[in-house]
């Protein structure tokens, strides 16, 4: 596995996030438009923010994953499980850039 080659992407994700973050963040602190007066607006509104305030929780917990995961590559620990110490297969980090378990141990902890 080539480290400078993950990291690489794994700092282009990061800037691809930052910048969505700072779009969902503008747009749920920003807003300049006036609620609607209509019910049927309201509730399409409230249902957009929500989805918009989500997008801004995942894309922030993914950073974080971003950023553990250049701290491994620096400190050595990168592609090995967090849990039970093995390699983490090639095929899940290229799926996952900053997968943090194998297989195995993943689908342990979503259970």
């Amino acid at each position: 596995m080539n480290l400078e080659q993950q990291k690489s992407t794994l700092q282009d994700l990061k800037h691809e996030l930052l910048d969505r973050v700072s779009r969902t963040h503008k747009h749920i602190h920003e807003r300049e438009e006036r609620v609607s007066g209509n019910f049927s607006d309201q509730s399409q509104e409230m249902e957009n923010q929500e989805l918009v305030y989500n997008l801004d929780q995942e894309g922030r917990n993914e950073l974080k994953a971003i950023e553990q995961a250049l701290h491994r590559i620096d400190s050595g620990e990168f592609g090995f499980c967090q849990s039970c110490g093995t390699k983490i297969q090639e095929a899940r980090i290229q799926a996952i850039p900053y997968a943090e378990y194998c297989i195995e141990c993943a689908t342990t902890e979503e259970a």
